[in-house]
């Protein structure tokens, strides 16, 4: 069964930092973190690949790095000088098939297996 499970949401005051956790149930080709805020539309915040490719959107380059564990199928989020925008729900996303393109901004989203999301709240 496929399956996400997500952690590491919580509250944090700005400039401070949190690590996100996604643990998939079976190998990935791809793995990513999306986020959404009230009121919002989805939108990527970064992609990885089996090889190692990685794609950021432009708000979080530089502060957030992701990486992945191929043995152990977790992607990781660590969120470096957070800012009271980046509160948001951010839900684990991933490609099982191979199929799709890997980049936070694709489109190939819409395709992809989804967590059940861990809210992200950053206080000013």
């Amino acid at each position: 069964q496929v399956q996400l499970v997500e952690s590491g949401g919580g509250t944090v005051q700005a400039g401070g930092s949190r690590r996100l956790s996604c643990a998939a149930s079976g190998h990935t080709s791809c793995m990513g973190w999306f986020r959404q805020a009230p009121g919002k539309e989805r939108e990527g915040v970064a992609t990885v690949d089996d090889d190692g490719f990685t794609s950021y959107a432009d708000s979080v380059k530089g502060r957030f790095t992701i990486s992945k564990d191929n043995a152990k199928n977790i992607v990781y989020l660590q969120m470096n000088s957070l800012k009271p925008e980046d509160t948001a729900m951010y839900f684990c996303a991933a490609d099982f098939s191979g199929l799709y393109v890997c980049h936070y901004d694709s489109g190939a989203a819409e395709k992809y297996y989804w967590g059940q999301g861990t809210q992200v709240t950053v206080s000013s």
